[in-house]
Parts: C-alpha cells; structure tokens; sequence
C-alpha cells in the first residue's frame, strides 16, 4: 500500500517546491554580471555598510570588476564602472534603463511628489519641464547670470569680514542664489528660516536615504511594521518636510496677497497654473519647488567646500590659475563668467573637484523596465541600475595617479560637463559627477556656473592657504580624507587662511559689493 495518499503527496510536492524557492532567493542568477558571494535569503545584504557604500564600490569593482553585481533578497543591483557600459545602457537604452526603483522609506517621507525619485509619468515630465525650461544654459547665461554674480560678489565681501566662517557662507551664497531665482527671496542671515531650517531638514533628509540606514524593506516588506530609530527618524522627516515647504509656500502666498510679485520659477508658475489649473497636488507643487531648492543649493555647496579645501592644499595649482587670471582681469575687476573662454585652467579646476571628491559618490539608481543582456551577462527586468561614480573616478586607468588633485588632466577638456556628458565619444567624458543617461542632474548648468565663478573669483580676491596654528606658529595641514559618510559627501567643517591679495583688489571687492547689493535688494 502506498505510504501518502495522492493529496498527500501533492501538497509535500508543493511544500518542497516552495522551500526550494525560497531557499534560491538572495542568490545570483548564473549568467548575471559576477559579485561578492552570497547567502540564502539575504543574499548580499549583511555585505552592504550602513555608510560609505560609494567607496564600497570601489573594492567590489577592484576585486570583480567594472560591472559587477549584488542581490539583497530577491532584488539585483548591477553596479557600472564603465564608461562602455553606461553609455551603451543608460544612454542609448534610454527607454529601458530611466525608471527609479520604489523606495518605501523615501516614498513616506515625500508622499511620493519628489522629481528625481519618481519613475517618468506625464507629472513627472510636467516637473522636469519646469526645470529645463527654467534652467537652461541659454536663460541661466542671459537671465539668471546676475544673480550668481552679485551673490559671488557678496560672499567675497562676507569672507573679508569674517573669514572664519567661510564654510558657512560658501553655503549660503548656494542657499542665496537658489532661493532668490526659486522662491523669490534671497537669504541674507545664517539663522534665517531659509538657512538654517533648510540646512537642518537637508542633514535629516540626507539620514534618512543613505543606503542601509534602513532595514531591506523594499526586498522584505513585512520589515515595514518593525519598530526601531529608523521608523521615528523617518516620521520626523515626513514632518519637518512637510512643515518646511508649507511654510515656505505660505510666505510666498502672503507677499503676493500684498500685490508683490518678484521673477522667480515659482511666482511665474503661480500665474500660469492660476490661469489654467494645477497640472499636480498642492502638496506636490510645493515640494517641486523644495526640492529645486535642494538640488540647487546642497550639492553644489559640498562641491564649492571641496574646490576651496583642495585650493589650500595644492599651492601650485591656484597659482597658476591666479596668473592666468591676473592675465585677463588685473587687480580692477573680478571675473564673470563671459570670461570663461579666456580662463580655461578655472574649468579645469572645477572638473578636477567633481573628479576627485564627487559629493555623490553612487548617484540615483535607475531601474531597468524589460530584461537585458550586455555582452552575454543578464540584466533581469527591475535591477536596480547604479553608476559607481567613486569607482570610477578613483580608477588608476581612467585617471592616473587618482589621489592627486590635478586639474591639468583636464586641459583637453575646455568645455562644460554637459557637451562631453551627451557626446557619442564616451571615452572622452570628463567625469560622472552629474550622473548619465536620461535621469543625469537636470540642475547642472546652474551647479556647474555657480562653481566656475566662485573659483575664479575668490582666486583673484584671496590667496587661500592652510591654516596656522596659533600656539606653534606651524602650518595644521588639512585632512584630504576629512569628508563625512553621508550619501552626499561634504568635507568636514575647517578653517583655511584667506588673504586679500592687494590693495587694488580690496577697494574693487568693496566697490562691486554696492552695487551687489543693490540688485539684489528686489528679492528682499
């Protein structure tokens, strides 16, 4: 007699079958890019730190190469650090690689109204319209020019008073800049709403995304309902954004109740969604423009706070930059950014800080939306897609001796990120600081002018040098590794020695911080 009756065996052939797939998940599909070795159910996912992960890709590359792979549950990410592969993928597949994996915890903090976060919908493209249309090299060079001069004017003038706090202030000429062509209103205090506010919510909300901060909710979703920090510091994010762009909504609605309406992205949308309808929540509109203000001040901060600490090591390189700039400008005004022909070793300089210290050093993840191959190795449909920005520009081929800040590497290179970034010759890209594909940063031109400027013109007002110590009267070499874990890197808070160069440029600074001042007095 048999042993199990027919439903008894079916249900132990079902039971089996199931374990047997489940035991499979967190392992590699075999014909998948290779990766680190992995373990049932989890895969990769006791490999990933809870900080770092941009340097972590570094190591994976080294040991299995340019593109390599990792599971987390039953989820892939394919991680490319090659240029080949990114321009063969994400730019020439566009159509496949520009979706964004679903993030729950990023999801819950921003309702889900966050641009760059969002897979493309038609309100999605509504939002992207709204940037490029508005930050363009074409408006930005015969509109927006202004402001980012007077601010840079400004910033020089707040470094001559009180140098000490530069690191503050570099920050707030990012901050400035883009709230006044945002939201109308220029910030002149580093305890105002628009500064310190703003800087408190980025370092939260910056907390919250860095990758393994979280449990693997997305890969294992019953995790959602386990308490711990992770769940509070979330909630308080969702909170205080919130909060932060209603507030800063609720300015902009009572300045123009008053009749006062400024040129800036936000009024200008008012008028026209006020004529036609919103195409988008209330909730999403405002944080449309939060995160402009985001993107607009945060990143292109870490990288000004770079470019000045890499200045103070490298002695050689400002000057010669400052004898290229003495050549065209003299002691009688500063540069503008229609000299930037003229100066090209100050764009080496710019390219050469988005090289060696990218403040993001992973960028956002794209998602696949169909299976793929790339020369014989399987990309399954929904692989979360990374560019290992950090790999790539810390590799001894693509950029020999790596740790030297060396702007010459890019003497070949005399235009901006973004001619190299859509030319088919991938192999003379400059760097990966603004992403690739059709997600790469839409707020580069504004990022990439603001550097440029800042460089050049506290290269002609200071020589910038490493401190001295008070008590031994020796030089406190700074750190080139100072830099925080975050998901964005920033250096660490420092001092550095500024030193108007001479008379002639002191009473210039000063004579073009009036009229500064004056202009952007409208955005007060």
């Amino acid at each position: 007699m048999a042993l199990f009756s027919l439903p008894v065996l079916v249900l132990l052939a079902v039971a089996a079958l199931g374990i047997f797939k489940i035991m499979r998940i967190g392992r590699r599909h075999p014909r998948m890019p290779p990766g680190p070795p992995t373990v049932p159910l989890l895969g990769n996912a006791l490999q990933i730190p809870t900080t770092g992960l941009g340097r972590k890709f570094k190591e994976w590359s080294d040991e299995y190469g340019p593109i390599f792979s990792l599971t987390v549950g039953p989820t892939n990410m394919i991680v490319l650090c090659d240029r080949k592969a990114i321009n063969r993928l994400l730019d020439k597949k566009g159509s496949i690689y520009s979706e964004r994996p679903f993030n729950y915890v990023t999801n819950y903090v921003t309702h889900g109204d966050h641009l760059t976060l969002e897979c493309p919908t038609p309100s999605w493209r509504e939002k992207r319209a709204v940037v490029t249309r508005n930050l363009n090299p074409k408006i930005l060079d015969e509109k927006h020019f202004r402001v980012q001069e007077a601010e840079a004017v400004i910033l020089m003038n707040n470094l001559l008073n009180d140098p000490s706090k530069m690191f503050d202030y570099a920050r707030l000429y990012t901050v400035s800049v883009a709230s006044s062509i945002i939201w109308g209103q220029r910030v002149t205090s580093l305890d105002s709403f628009w500064y310190k506010d703003f800087y408190d919510l980025m370092a939260l909300w910056l907390e919250t995304q860095e990758p393994g901060a979280n449990p693997p909710i997305d890969e294992f979703p019953i995790l959602k309902y386990l308490p711990g920090h992770w769940k509070k510091r979330a909630s308080r994010c969702r909170k205080e954004m919130d909060a932060m762009w209603d507030q800063a909504r609720a300015r902009v609605d009572a300045r123009r109740a008053k009749g006062i309406r400024r040129d800036s992205f936000i009024d200008d949308k008012l008028d026209e969604y006020g004529e036609k309808g919103f195409p988008m929540s209330e909730h999403a509109f405002n944080n449309l423009f939060g995160e402009l203000l985001e993107a607009g001040a945060d990143t292109t901060a870490n990288q000004i706070l770079t470019l000045v600490l890499a200045l103070a090591k490298n002695p050689d390189v400002r000057k010669k930059a400052q004898a290229e700039i003495d050549a065209v400008c003299g002691s009688e005004r500063a540069p503008m950014f229609s000299d930037f022909d003229d100066l090209p070793y100050v764009n080496c300089i710019v390219k050469e800080g988005m090289r060696w210290r990218p403040t993001a050093s992973l960028g956002l993840p794209h998602m696949n939306n169909q299976d793929d191959e790339y020369e014989g190795m399987f990309i399954p449909k929904g692989s979360i897609i990374f560019i290992g920005v950090w790999a790539m520009h810390q590799n001894e081929k693509m950029y020999p001796d790596h740790n030297k800040f060396n702007p010459d590497r890019f003497l070949n290179h005399p235009k901006l990120a973004h001619e190299y970034a859509v030319s088919p010759d991938y192999e003379n890209r400059d760097h990966y600081g603004y992403g690739g594909g059709r997600r790469m940063c839409p707020g580069m031109h504004l990022a990439e002018r603001s550097m440029w400027r800042i460089v050049a013109k506290l290269l002609w007002a200071f020589d910038i040098a490493e401190p001295i110590d008070p008590v031994t009267g020796q030089v406190k070499p700074l750190d080139n590794d100072g830099y925080n874990s975050a998901i964005l890197l920033c250096p660490l808070p420092y001092q550095v020695r500024m030193t108007p160069r001479s008379q002639a440029h002191l009473d210039s600074i000063r004579r073009e911080w009036s009229h500064a001042q004056s202009f952007m007095s409208q955005w007060e």
